[in-house]
């Protein structure tokens, strides 16, 4: 008899799994999750992106001003359209060395004389980004040949208050932008909210 019922529990073995009941209860839980937690998902995404393109931007500046102290030469920051700069700054920046210290040849690339140093990526085809001068070039010691104080503004569509930004000085100095009054927005140094 003892033999009989282990044989019988042999046949008829215990399947553990879900019922429909408890997948579709688990299937809402996950939704539910998923739709609270999307919006401040795509916010983290877009705060990165405006973030990697900043510290991109400011380092680009940076390695343009140490090549122009380190080489003698001005040097040249811009948006090249084909061997000229052009003002579209959300096209691929370029950082290129000038033979000739006149403004009027900075402006222009020579492939055969001139060094091209570094070349930045096209920003998020929907986010726009925007420079107060129309173009930027560091001397030999560092400081600004062109213009006066610039400012770069990085905005991502749809998302004004995480825009960010990169200030040059006359000096030659660069200066991300920071939140100085806490309100969740970054200001310029003059305290103006960063915006396009």
């Amino acid at each position: 008899m003892f033999k009989l019922s282990l044989q019988k529990q042999q046949l008829n073995p215990i399947v553990k799994g879900f019922t429909i009941t408890e997948l579709l209860i688990g299937i809402a839980i996950v939704g539910l999750l998923v739709a609270i937690a999307s919006p401040s998902l795509n916010q983290f995404i877009v705060q990165s992106r405006v973030d990697n393109e900043v510290s991109e931007i400011h380092r680009l500046l940076l390695a343009a001003r140490n090549s122009a102290i380190n080489s003698g030469k001005n040097v040249t920051v811009c948006p090249l359209k084909g061997t000229t700069c052009s003002t579209d700054w959300q096209q691929e920046l370029s950082v290129f060395t000038n033979n000739a210290s006149t403004l009027a040849n900075n402006k222009a690339f020579d492939s055969a004389n001139e060094e091209l140093i570094k070349v930045k990526s096209k920003i998020s085809e929907n986010d726009t980004l925007k420079f107060s001068q129309n173009i930027i070039i560091f001397s030999p010691t560092g400081r600004l040949v062109s213009g006066g104080n610039g400012k770069f503004s990085y905005c991502p569509k749809g998302y004004s208050d995480l825009s960010r930004g990169v200030e040059i000085s006359l000096s030659g100095r660069v200066y991300a932008t920071s939140d100085s009054n806490n309100d969740g927005k970054d200001n310029n140094r003059s305290g103006t909210v960063v915006s396009c």
